[in-house]
């Protein structure tokens, strides 16, 4: 599939847009390619896209005062990334997101979407629902991480996205998982 089909099949199991509203929706998104290990935004970058990811497979993170990587999110084809704090509030970048593989991603301008949203009902439904779908990712991520230890997590982990262990880096992992590369080693290899 290309990425209007991609685009199109994601769109579609949340709302139904006519042949020629999809048309115009699609005529404001902008594809472009990034080569593994490219960034795509940079703490303190002005933010104004989103990201539908179409290929590859790229990560959100944020890098504290002790040099320390925490990943929010490992975004995969179909998914959607930005620094949203900065997208919406128009605010400076606080994370970073760049490429784990070579990826292809249509951009969606903030000014694009709200423009979007205020003419289709339906285009806003589905903004809407995925924030919606976003925000209880999250609050499920954070009571995994206030509830469970890290074998819990990380059986959590392969159990929902089992693709990830064989596209992302074990250090990497490791980092989205709050723990040290050792740690997931023992846990790697007691599965």
């Amino acid at each position: 599939m290309n990425s209007k089909e991609i685009l199109q099949n994601h769109i579609s199991k949340t709302v139904s847009l006519t042949d020629e509203e999809f048309e115009y929706f699609f005529s404001h998104f902008k594809l472009q390619s990034f080569k593994k290990g490219q960034t795509v935004i940079s703490a303190g970058d002005k933010v104004d896209c989103e990201y539908f990811v179409i290929s590859g497979c790229l990560k959100a993170f944020f890098i504290n005062d002790e040099i320390k990587m925490y990943i929010l999110q490992f975004a995969m084809p179909t998914w959607w990334t930005s620094d949203y704090d900065a997208l919406y509030n128009q605010t400076k970048a606080t994370i970073n997101v760049d490429c784990i593989t070579d990826v292809e991603v249509l951009c969606l301008t903030n000014e694009d979407r709200e423009k979007l949203c205020n003419e289709f009902h339906q285009i806003e439904h589905f903004f809407r629902w995925r924030t919606n779908k976003g925000y209880i990712a999250s609050q499920k991520r954070l009571l995994s991480l206030m509830n469970n230890n890290t074998k819990k997590r990380y059986e959590e982990l392969l159990a929902l996205y089992p693709q990830l262990y064989n596209l992302v880096p074990k250090h990497l992992i490791a980092a989205y998982l709050g723990v040290s590369r050792e740690t997931l080693s023992r846990l790697y290899n007691s599965h």
